[in-house]
C-alpha cells in the first residue's frame, strides 16, 4: 500500500471506531485498574469497548496486532515498552489500521517523539481526537521501525541500562548506561548510501533515523521528518570525552552543525562493521551483528498524533492534548 490510499481509518464521520489494545502485562502495575481506565475513557468518548490482547515472551505484540486487524479493528493501542510498540508498527505498516501509543515502559522512543512519555491520558486523548498522520517506516529484515535503528554506541547504552534503574529514575538511567561506554574503541565501518561507493569511517555509532528525537526528548536530527520519504543517517565519530561533551552541547543548543557527526540522507543504507556490534530498532535491542541494512517504506503507517498537520515535530501541541486527556479520564472515573 505504501501511501497509495490516503483515506483515514478514523474520521469525524466514523464516530464509533472499533479498537483493540495490545498490552504487555509485565509493564502495567495493576492491569485490571488500567483496563477499567482505558475502557471508561473510550466509553466516555463514545467509542465501543476495545478488544484486549496480551503479549507473551514468545510474541511481543506482532501476532496480537495482526489478530486485531483481522478482527476488524480500526485503531490499535500499543501499550508497553519499545518492543511492544515496534511489534505493532511491524504488524500495522501497509494497512489502513491506525496505531495509537499508550506508553507504559521507561524508554518509549516513539512516545517521546509524540510528547507522550508516561502519559496515559494524553495517549487516549490523541486517539479520540482523531489527529492522524501517514508516516514512513524503516525496514530491517522482517521488522519495521518508526523512529530509528542504530548500531554501536546507542545499542551499547541500551544494553548497559538496567530495568531496575529505569524504573527508579526513568529515562536519565540511559545517561548512566552511556557513561560506561564513552571511552570504548570505535568501530571500523563502511556505510553504503543508495548503492553508492561505501564511506569508510571509525565511528562510535551509526543511526538510521525516520524521526529525530532521542530518549528524554533530545532532538538529535533537526531536519529529520517522518513523512518525507527519506531516512537520515547520522555517523557519530567522537574520539575523546571532550568530543562527546562538544557534541552533547551542540545537540542541546540545537545547532545546525554538530561536531563529530556527519548526516546523510538515504532511501536505503547498509552499514558493515569489521566485527559484530550491538544493534537496536526503536530503542529495542536485536541480535548483535556485523551489518545493518535499512530501507524506507514511504507513507505506510497511520499514526495517531497530537498535531495532524505537516509539522516536522510530532510532539507539537502535546501538552494541550494532555490537559484535555486528564479531563476525559476524570469524566470516565466519575461514571
Amino acid at each position: 500500500m505504501d501511501g497509495a490510499d490516503d483515506k483515514r481509518p478514523v474520521n469525524a464521520e466514523n464516530r464509533t471506531p472499533r479498537s483493540a489494545v495490545v498490552v504487555n502485562p509485565v509493564k502495567v502495575t495493576d492491569l485490571e485498574e488500567f483496563r477499567r481506565t482505558v475502557d471508561g475513557a473510550l466509553a466516555a468518548a463514545g467509542w465501543p469497548a476495545p478488544t484486549w490482547y496480551e503479549t507473551t515472551v514468545e510474541d511481543p505484540g506482532r501476532g496480537q496486532a495482526e489478530q486485531a486487524v483481522k478482527a476488524g479493528a480500526e485503531v490499535v493501542f500499543a501499550c508497553g515498552g519499545d518492543g511492544t510498540v515496534m511489534a505493532c508498527v511491524t504488524a500495522l505498516a501497509g494497512t489502513d489500521v491506525a496505531l495509537a501509543v499508550l506508553p507504559q515502559g521507561t524508554g518509549n522512543l516513539l512516545a517521546a517523539n509524540l510528547g507522550l512519555s508516561g502519559e496515559l491520558a494524553a495517549g487516549l486523548q490523541v486517539a479520540v481526537e482523531r489527529g492522524m498522520r501517514r508516516l514512513d517506516v524503516g525496514v530491517v529484515g522482517d521488522q519495521c521501525f518508526a523512529v530509528m535503528a542504530g548500531m554501536g554506541f546507542d545499542a551499547q547504552m541500551l544494553d548497559s541500562t538496567s530495568e531496575t534503574t529505569k524504573k527508579r529514575i526513568g529515562w536519565p538511567a540511559y545517561v548512566v548506561g552511556a557513561a560506561r561506554h564513552l571511552r570504548d574503541r570505535p568501530m571500523r565501518v563502511s556505510v553504503r548510501i543508495d548503492g553508492k561507493p561505501p564511506l569508510r569511517r571509525r565511528a562510535r555509532s551509526v543511526l538510521v533515523a525516520n524521526v529525530g528525537r532521542l530518549q528524554g526528548g533530545v532532538r538529535l536530527l533537526t531536519d529529520a521528518e517522518p513523512d518525507d520519504g527519506w531516512l537520515d543517517v547520522a555517523v557519530l565519530t567522537p574520539r575523546t570525552l571532550g568530543h562527546w561533551l562538544a557534541m552533547g552541547w551542540a545537540v542541546l543548543r540545537r545547532r545546525d552543525r554538530v561536531p563529530g557527526m556527519e548526516v546523510f540522507r538515504a532511501r536505503s543504507v547498509e552499514i558493515t562493521s569489521t566485527r559484530a556490534q550491538p544493534r537496536q530498532l526503536d530503542g529495542d535491542l536485536i541480535e548483535p551483528g556485523r551489518s545493518l541494512k535499512a530501507t524506507i517504506r514511504p507513507e505506510s503507517l497511520w499514526l495517531c498524533v497530537p498535531r495532524p498537520e505537516e509539522h516536522p515535530d510530532l510532539a507539537e501541541d502535546a501538552d494541550a492534548v494532555g490537559e484535555r486527556g486528564e479531563h476525559l479520564v476524570e469524566e470516565a472515573r466519575r461514571e
